[in-house]
């Protein structure tokens, strides 16, 4: 299967979170083709500086190997993402959350997410 992680899909997985669906959790069992947007590492990143999420430091190290260890591959931001934010509705205020809502609608990948909003869209949410 694959799939593009909302960013606190991709924290639940590696942190053992209760809160991850258990659809969302045999993604990462099985064989699939996971992708995490560069804007969700940026987000993160950011978090981590600001104190609001506790990780390993330096974090960005901490990402990329978990990232290795589950096999998941970095989407980077493109011109076409970002231009696709423009034509969105004002569903989500969350520029993250929009970024990768472009990035799935443009490269056709479902999202695996628990936020509500992002079925507002017309993506394919995976929960």
């Amino acid at each position: 299967m694959k799939a593009l992680l909302d960013t606190h899909t991709f924290l639940w997985a590696i942190t053992g979170n209760e809160n991850l669906s258990q659809r969302a959790g045999q993604i990462f069992v099985g064989p699939s083709d996971l992708w995490l947007s560069v804007a969700s590492i940026w987000e993160i990143l950011i978090k981590v500086q600001i104190g609001k999420m506790p990780l390993p430091t330096p974090a960005g190290p901490y990402i990329v190997k978990k990232m290795a260890e589950n096999k998941i591959e970095a989407l980077p931001v493109s011109l076409d993402h970002v231009l696709k934010v423009e034509t969105l509705p004002m569903h989500h205020n969350d520029p993250f959350d929009r970024m990768l809502v472009a990035q799935s609608l443009c490269e056709k990948l479902p999202l695996v997410t628990a936020d509500r909003v992002f079925g507002l869209y017309p993506v394919e949410v995976i929960w």
